[in-house]
């Protein structure tokens, strides 16, 4: 496959999921989430970003329910490709409960194991 049609393919893949490239990596004022998990999702490395190498960190904001559940999850940055399947996992994952609704961010790493 070319270069040309792999930053063709990347383009249609990030138009068609929603997410514009001009919002990733924008910061938004949000800490790492203060629950503690119980339960954590990996993402699937997706095969097209494994082939063309493209590796780093992907932050969710979410927003976790008094229950625990994610009640809400977006992306405040990272590499488009990368960015659906760790929304994806951020929002299966569960914490502790808590009195109140608490709202963080979580950290996907993906990296390239040869």
């Amino acid at each position: 496959m070319s270069l040309k049609k792999a930053w063709v393919i990347v383009a249609a893949l990030a138009i068609l999921s929603g997410i514009m490239p001009s919002r990733i990596g924008a910061q938004e004022p949000a800490n790492e989430i203060v629950r503690r998990a119980k339960s954590k999702v990996q993402p699937i490395y997706p095969d097209l970003a494994r082939k063309m190498n493209i590796t780093g960190t992907v932050r969710v904001q979410v927003v976790v329910s008094p229950n625990g559940v994610v009640k809400d999850a977006k992306i405040v940055g990272g590499h488009p490709l990368l960015a659906n399947t760790a929304l994806e996992a951020a929002r299966k994952w569960r914490f502790e409960p808590a009195a109140m609704e608490s709202t963080g961010v979580v950290e996907f790493k993906f990296e390239h194991h040869q």
